[in-house]
This record gives structure tokens, sequence and C-alpha cells, in this order.
């Protein structure tokens, strides 16, 4: 991958995809306000389902869901609620959910999806 950014697209990209596989359908990828984003959001039978996509190419700095710290965390439940308050709901059940790709070169992709996680 030639940047971070490139990498971060096609971890998501990986992530949507898994997700779709999985059942999953996704009603936003890169929802934007003046606060930050939100990677994907997906419904997941009934569940709204905010999720954050971390993509690395090495463990040099720890698996990539541990880039989700608490302050992340916080900022990813303020902006939910910005997100839900744009919608025409009802919203009874959200969960916050973190997809760790991790991309080695000469290696098939590892997803891992965890749900409800913070």
């Amino acid at each position: 991958m030639a940047s971070n950014l490139a990498l971060g697209a096609h971890g998501e990209e990986l992530a949507a995809q898994y997700l779709r596989a999985a059942g999953m359908e996704i009603v936003a990828r890169n929802w934007r306000c003046r606060y930050g984003e939100l990677d994907l959001i997906a419904r997941d039978r009934g569940v709204t389902c905010f999720i954050e996509v971390k993509t690395r190419s090495g463990l040099g700095f720890g698996p990539p869901a541990a880039a989700v710290t608490f302050d992340k965390q916080q900022r990813i439940r303020r902006l939910a609620l910005l997100w839900l308050h744009e919608q025409d709901g009802p919203w009874l059940r959200i969960r916050f959910d973190v997809v760790s790709v991790l991309l080695r070169p000469g290696q098939d992709p590892a997803i891992e999806y965890l749900q409800a996680v913070f």
C-alpha cells in the first residue's frame, strides 16, 4: 500500500465485504460531520451498528483493534448520537463494534470482527 490512507481505505472495503457476507446491511460508509467520521454504519437483525475499522500492515505497534482507545471510543459514541439525531429512527438497539484488518505482504488479509466491544 502506498499510504496510510490507501491502507485504511482498502481495509474498510474488506471490512464492508466481510460484514455483507455475514448478512449485514451497510447503511453508511465514511459518514462525516465537523466533529469527525464514522467508518461504517450497518444493520444486523434490527440492531444499528457503529463500526470502527482499524487496518495495519504489521504488528509492530500491536494489533489493529488496540488503536481504538478510550478517547476514540468516546468520540465514536458522540458521533453516533449526532448521526442518530439526523435519522428518522426509531433506533431502539445500537451496538459499537470494531473490525480489525491485518494486511501482511504475501499473506491473505486477517479480519477479526469484535461485536459490542464498547
